[in-house]
């Protein structure tokens, strides 16, 4: 029976997308983020990790590094963004994956600028966000 730790090596030495894939059904939240940063990782897997819950720190992390992966197309960006939409609402607080999402091209501002405007969104965030949007062409 594989460990954690044989989890995390494969994880972190794998390259072939289905394996990868498979390895997103990996009950171990410290997987499924080296897998979310992995450039090696197919956007069907970020897809599924999209959907992972595990605790709040985890929770949060995890967006981010989805948000800031090379390989996620718009649709795993826009479940993404609907999670942290999602986070906000429950009270969470994935302020960094809003700022990462930002940096999206292949969203619209309007679609990013809405965070902003969820109950979860605080002032500091906010006015990060409005900051960074105005910088956007």
């Amino acid at each position: 029976m594989p460990t954690p730790a044989d989890y995390l090596a494969l994880a972190r030495a794998e390259k072939d997308g289905s394996v990868l894939y498979r390895l997103v059904q990996c009950p171990y939240p410290f997987v499924r983020q080296v897998l979310a940063a992995s450039p090696h990782t197919p956007p069907a897997a970020l897809l599924e990790l999209s959907k992972a819950r595990d605790s709040v720190w985890n929770d949060n992390r995890l967006p981010r590094l989805l948000a800031e992966h090379p390989g996620a197309n718009r649709i795993v960006l826009r479940a993404v963004l609907d999670g942290v939409a999602a986070k906000l609402d429950e009270g969470e607080r994935p302020y960094v994956a809003i700022l990462a999402l930002v940096g999206r091209p292949e969203l619209e501002t309007d679609e990013v600028r809405k965070l902003g405007t969820l109950r979860g969104s605080s002032a500091r965030p906010r006015r990060l966000l409005a900051l960074r949007l105005s910088s956007r062409i």
